[in-house]
């Protein structure tokens, strides 16, 4: 198994910018095909973005797409998604998750059923 836990979230205002962070312990994390959820009150969990576990393929929400970047270093075993020009309607709790992937270095996927493990998600919130 894989633990993950998130840190950097928090209250930034619309327009700020917010670094998470991902870090995995337990195994051998460039095994690990990684991505980020959201969920918002209310709301189903929904994707936000991806990266294979080799770094080499990413993906993105439309809806962050241009202003979100998800990024990982295999040596620190941590993966990242830099935010900008945050906007209100991205507050949501993120989370991190990963799943043992033998595919392709450059394989990622939207679908949270893909993702065998969870971190205990973090609060970020955007004030208008």
């Amino acid at each position: 198994q894989v633990q993950l836990v998130e840190s950097g979230g928090g209250l930034v205002q619309a327009g700020g910018s917010l670094r998470l962070s991902c870090a995995a312990s337990g195994r051998t994390f460039s095994n690990y095909a990684m991505g980020w959820f959201r969920q918002a009150p209310g709301k189903e969990r929904e994707f936000v973005a991806a990266i294979s576990r080799t770094g080499g393929g990413t993906d993105y929400a439309d809806s962050v797409k241009g202003r979100f970047t998800i990024s990982r270093d295999n040596l620190k075993n941590s993966m990242y998604l830099q935010m900008k020009s945050l906007k209100p309607e991205d507050t949501a709790v993120y989370y991190c998750a990963g799943a043992a992937s033998a595919s392709s270095g450059s394989y990622t996927s939207r679908r949270s059923l893909f993702y065998s493990y969870w971190g205990p998600g973090l609060q970020v919130t955007v004030s208008s």
